[in-house]
């Protein structure tokens, strides 16, 4: 029963006002751990934070920060442990998808908007938690990447190629943050039911032309990823770094 008790812990996470972060937030807070939810809009945050506290187990907090802006992202971290304490879990889940076409075709403002929220914005993250980690010798952070970094696309490549670089740099953390404890993992989605990604599902032919493909036959739900999160939060993967962890139905296996 304590394997994944999380009673104590600390974690913060980013994009998490709704989708896959508001239900991982919920899987946390409710095996025990103090949560720190942040995204743009405060009003969002706030109705996010009235759903978790409302579940029992641990207390939820909400910041609102664009992690874009490394300022943002330090009083982030800074009102974190204002209010909670020091950090023992991350888990980055903002990220963005401002252009849709070819990667050859990519206006110059696109794709550093890309590389910058869903690549630097979590090594900034990771940055300026570690030294909260290294102090305990322990810690895990999971930033979420996607399917889309296994395969080529005329029209959502650059994305693919910034969560392809996420990995990377989880790879590279997972290396240097190792001898002091600290896990770094990266969460891969497929196809999920999420406003992100609505254009790619909301429309009953193209749902069912996706659904072929996966071997569960669904798309996946927000509430999929809760106890990933978990998992990756407490000592049940306590032995587990510098992993890609697709949460596809299937889709990508062989990927």
């Amino acid at each position: 029963m304590t394997l994944f008790d999380l009673t104590g812990k600390v974690a913060l996470l980013t994009g998490a006002s709704k989708g896959i972060g508001l239900e991982m937030a919920k899987g946390l807070a409710s095996h025990g751990a103090t949560v720190v939810i942040s995204a743009r809009k405060q009003d969002a945050l706030d109705v996010a934070v009235a759903e978790i506290n409302a579940l029992g187990g641990g207390t939820a907090h909400a910041v609102s920060c664009h992690v874009g802006h490394k300022e943002q992202l330090q009083a982030l971290v800074d009102k974190t442990h204002d209010v909670a304490g020091p950090i023992d879990v991350v888990i980055g889940n903002a990220g963005v998808n401002p252009y849709y076409g070819k990667t050859s075709e990519i206006p110059d403002d696109a794709y550093e908007k890309t590389m910058a929220v869903n690549v630097q914005s979590n090594l900034w993250l990771a940055q300026m938690v570690a030294p909260d980690m290294v102090a305990k010798g322990a810690g895990s952070m999971a930033f979420t990447s996607s399917i889309g970094a296994f395969k080529a696309s005329d029209s959502l490549g650059t994305y693919g190629m910034s969560k392809l670089a996420l990995i990377g740099l989880v790879r590279n953390l997972a290396e240097e943050f190792g001898p002091a404890g600290i896990r770094f993992n990266a969460i891969c989605p497929g196809l999920v039911k999420t406003d992100f990604a609505r254009e790619l599902w909301d429309n009953p032919e193209v749902e069912a032309r996706y659904t072929k493909r996966i071997p569960l036959r669904r798309l996946g739900e927000p509430e999929d990823f809760a106890g990933l999160a978990v998992f990756l939060a407490s000592n049940a993967s306590r032995y587990m770094t510098g992993q890609a962890l697709t949460v596809c139905g299937g889709s990508s296996m062989w990927a």
